[in-house]
């Protein structure tokens, strides 16, 4: 993907929502006319196919077609996404996806698709903010006390990842930056076993997703110093944020979002992004949502566009300053 400026990105993306109005008016009259396929380019039972499976029934039914849910993984989620990047612009092939949206264009050098020019944002349906959690016996009890020790012993500290360029490597990366300390990364091939071995002790730390953490936290195996956001989080009141302990450059959440094929027409878009944006706000969900660990959102085209224009500039500086490769 061509360097772009954040504000010209979210403009490419906005526009992308929005261009062709009066084309294809003839396809928009009662769509959808037939089945909608959304592909998710991540295997079964991770988070975005979970969100999406939940919001299924729901969106089937306002749209009056079935969705049908198509897991295309491999590539760090670029097989997927160039599915829809290449698919016609008609709203029959949607895309779901999560972070990886906005960090891909300054991971990977040669995208086969370019972000603001092949996709159009239609909802941000969830986010959810990210923890720092150490090892029960770790002697931090701060983030005060981690960047002493850091500092004290430079690239003796290592944290655990979820793989290279996943959103707890980058949150590991702006701590670095953030507190001018020198920590080792230890990528895992997901962030399930990177937690794994920071409860049984072989890692000091790791970044998670706070539900993925929690039981965990609840439990006293591991012990949060810290969590993204400009807020605590409602389930752990007592941890503080990243801003709170003068990291606030530590700026990273995992966003779920829906897109689909650039050019597709307005009206259509609309219609997507009401029928989403009412699914996931839907007050029975909310308790099974939240227990899941999704802060439902609902955003329109405009704001996700807005969102994944300012992630992807900052999740690639990180990147170039990091020199962080692809697996």
């Amino acid at each position: 993907m061509p360097q772009i400026h954040r504000r010209s990105l979210a403009a490419a993306l906005a526009a992308a929502a929005g261009v062709a109005v009066g084309r294809g008016a003839s396809a928009q009259q009662g769509y959808p006319t037939r089945p909608v396929r959304l592909v998710i380019p991540f295997g079964p039972g991770g988070g975005t196919d979970n969100l999406i499976r939940t919001l299924e029934p729901h969106v089937s039914r306002a749209l009056g077609q079935p969705l049908v849910i198509e897991n295309r993984p491999g590539g760090g989620s670029t097989i997927g996404t160039e599915m829809v990047a290449r698919a016609e612009p008609d709203g029959y092939t949607l895309l779901a996806v999560d972070t990886s949206i906005s960090i891909n264009p300054g991971l990977f050098p040669r995208l086969p698709y370019d972000t603001a020019r092949d996709l159009a944002p239609v909802c941000l349906l969830a986010r959810a903010p990210i923890v720092l959690v150490v090892h029960a016996g770790f002697p931090a009890r701060t983030m005060a006390d981690l960047v002493r020790m850091a500092k004290e012993r430079p690239g003796a500290l290592a944290y655990a990842s979820g793989g290279n360029g996943s959103p707890t490597h980058l949150a590991g990366e702006m701590l670095r930056f953030a507190a001018d300390i020198q920590i080792t990364h230890l990528p895992y091939r997901g962030s399930g076993p990177a937690m794994n071995d920071v409860i049984a002790g072989h890692v000091p730390m790791t970044f998670n997703g706070l539900s993925a953490s929690g039981p965990h936290i609840e439990s006293g195996r591991v012990r949060a110093l810290a969590v993204t956001g400009e807020a605590r989080a409602p389930a752990f009141p007592d941890v503080p944020t990243f801003r709170e302990v003068g990291l606030a450059d530590v700026d990273v959440f995992t966003n779920w979002g829906v897109l689909t094929r650039a050019g597709t027409p307005a009206p259509i878009i609309e219609r997507l992004a009401a029928v989403f944006g009412e699914a996931v706000r839907r007050p029975d969900l909310a308790p099974r949502l939240n227990q899941m660990g999704f802060i439902p959102h609902g955003g329109g085209p405009a704001e996700y566009a807005d969102l994944i224009a300012r992630e992807t500039e900052k999740f690639t500086r990180v990147i170039r300053a990091a020199g962080i490769k692809p697996d």
